[in-house]
């Protein structure tokens, strides 16, 4: 596991609008249960992300909204094989969660 791997969601009932997590965790802490993700959500459920808070990244060829306020943990044993990784978007990625817990 790496901070910046995308899994798909481990919970099915969600899949349809979040298909998607980005570990945003530091790789420093690897030997933890659990890793911090963001969920990646369709732009049908966010058709108007906040500037910064929500940038937009592509997985699988479409455009998914990050929805950083949303981050929570998820038991590491949960998260599969990656599917993508947010490494090209990382600066991004890192705004985002400056913006959610630094200042705007």
């Amino acid at each position: 596991m790496a901070r910046f791997d995308i899994y798909s969601n481990p919970y099915a009932a969600e899949r349809v609008h979040t298909p998607f997590l980005v570990d945003v965790q530091n790789d420093h802490l690897g030997p933890l249960d659990s890793r911090v993700v963001i969920p990646l959500r369709s732009l049908r459920v966010m058709p108007k992300p906040a500037h910064r808070l929500n940038p937009l990244l592509e997985v699988a060829g479409k455009q998914w909204v990050l929805d950083t306020a949303s981050l929570a943990p998820v038991l590491a044993s949960l998260l599969r094989k990656p599917v993508g990784r947010a490494e090209a978007a990382e600066a991004d990625v890192l705004d985002a969660l400056d913006t959610l817990f630094e200042s705007y």
